[in-house]
């Protein structure tokens, strides 16, 4: 594994220490990463600052330099896929698929427009209102999408005229790291800054005087965090946090039709997804043909290293999480629930759980009531779609949810219903580059994506000229 550096004005530098990356699929270190030190943030902070004065000013630059990243990301993809299986854990093809994922999503975001509304044009004066760029904007990222999820955030941060000081998540700092590297020829010096190290230097990112806006992505616990450590300075703030999305499925569904979508909606990345569904709400008509069907793609997926061309499911990501998952499948065990599939670790090196089906639980056990963020899902049963709706929305949580029925605009009418931020009707996990996407409630605050993502990253201007 060769070394990895951190991004900062423009050059690539060592950390003042270093600290282990974690391979999932053997439970071992298998390279190293740069911690960055008080001091080399300020570096970054301040390369930041200075590059925001020229950065700024041309929009144009701006959109070109977001397509030559594109085409960089593409170009070194496969090389980027593998050191994503490796720290992630995801099958090689899904990491794949992130990597060409995040080049749409900059070439997406490069199209976008920058609007100026014209409220007044007459002979009394002219008045607009212009979207202006914040300054240096602090952006923390999470394990599951590394690379995706960072892309979020550099797009339109630089597409709105601000620059970066960006912190991946220790658990997967490495792609992200060589993203930095493979576009430090692509992006001017400071524009984009990368650096890496644990919670500490999230902490710094969030409360450092030069950043203006912090973006994070992650659980609940860290974004009130961030949100208190901002407050002082009044620095603005989007958190997109954590989900416990019900899928609720009708009882004029087919089984065979909709329980391949049912399950990889739940399980794809291993349930590592805010979005991916949580809880499985099945009417009571359908309910023991829908479990049969999922328990029959259960049994049947193959688990592995990511690096396997086989996989189609790779492990969870980090032990902590890996022991998040146990407690709660051993808590809903302990209160009388059915395991029809996993439960348990696999034997042998690495932090695999197989996947699991859980029956015969209800609302108010923790694994219904809290996010899992594993392969793990409850099954649980209704009788009228008003009661699903009503227990759908009994949480802290908002992300989003999904309903599944042969009567679209019924569908349509439920799903609007949920108190979340995006309904989806006969689908899950259907995210698109243009379309934003946040919660309610404990889900986060503010939109990422599409012109509405784009314009978290501005405030307002009004220019009010008199005429005559």
């Amino acid at each position: 594994m060769s070394e990895f550096t951190m991004t900062i004005d423009g050059k690539g530098v060592a950390g003042a220490a270093s600290f282990g990356v974690v391979n999932p699929a053997t439970g071992r270190v298998f390279a190293q990463a740069p911690e960055c030190s008080k001091a080399q943030l300020d570096d970054a902070m301040e390369a930041a600052q200075q590059a925001f004065r020229a950065w700024r000013r041309d929009e144009e630059k701006r959109r070109q330099t977001l397509r030559e990243c594109a085409s960089a990301l593409k170009a070194r993809a496969g090389e980027l896929a593998k050191v994503l299986t490796q720290e992630q854990g995801k099958p090689l093809a899904r990491a794949t698929e992130e990597i060409f994922g995040g080049a749409v999503w900059l070439e997406v975001t490069a199209g976008l427009q920058i609007p100026i509304d014209v409220l007044q044009d007459n002979e009394q004066g002219r008045i607009e209102v212009r979207r202006k760029p914040y300054g240096v904007v602090g952006a923390i990222t999470p394990w599951n999408f590394p690379l995706l999820l960072a892309i979020w955030k550099i797009a339109p941060a630089l597409l709105a005229g601000n620059t970066v000081v960006l912190k991946p998540s220790p658990f997967t700092p490495l792609t992200t790291l060589k993203l930095g590297e493979i576009l430090r020829d692509v992006v001017p010096a400071g524009v984009m800054n990368i650096v890496s190290g644990g919670d500490e230097l999230g902490a710094w990112i969030s409360s450092h005087p030069t950043v203006r806006k912090v973006s994070f992505t992650g659980s609940v616990a860290t974004g009130k965090k961030i949100a208190i450590a901002a407050a002082p300075d009044l620095k603005r703030v989007t958190l997109e946090l954590g989900g416990n999305d019900a899928a609720i499925v009708l009882a004029d569904v087919s089984p065979k039709q909709v329980a391949e979508k049912l399950f990889w909606g739940a399980f794809s990345n291993s349930g590592q997804i805010c979005s991916a569904i949580k809880r499985l709400y099945v009417h009571e008509d359908i309910y023991q043909p829908i479990v049969e069907e999922l328990t029959t793609i259960a049994k049947s997926v193959k688990m592995g290293d990511g690096l396997d061309p086989q996989t189609q499911l790779g492990p969870i990501n980090n032990k902590p999480q890996l022991e998040r998952v146990v407690e709660l499948v051993d808590d809903a065990r302990k209160a009388g629930a059915k395991i029809l599939t996993g439960g348990q670790r696999r034997q042998g090196e690495g932090y695999f759980y197989e996947p699991t089906l859980v029956t015969g639980i209800s609302d108010g056990t923790r694994l219904v009531d809290e996010e899992q963020f594993g392969p793990a899902l409850p099954i649980l049963t209704f009788r009228n779609a008003e009661d699903a709706i009503e227990r759908a929305n009994a949480t802290h949580f908002g992300l989003s949810g999904s309903v599944w029925t042969r009567d679209v605009e019924r569908g349509k009418a439920l799903a609007s219903q949920l108190e979340c931020g995006t309904g989806w009707v006969n689908q899950h996990l259907a995210i698109v580059p243009f379309a934003p996407f946040g919660g309610s409630k404990w889900s986060g605050i503010g939109y990422e994506n599409g012109p509405y993502g784009l314009a978290a990253f501005t405030e307002l201007q009004v220019l009010n000229t008199a005429k005559g």
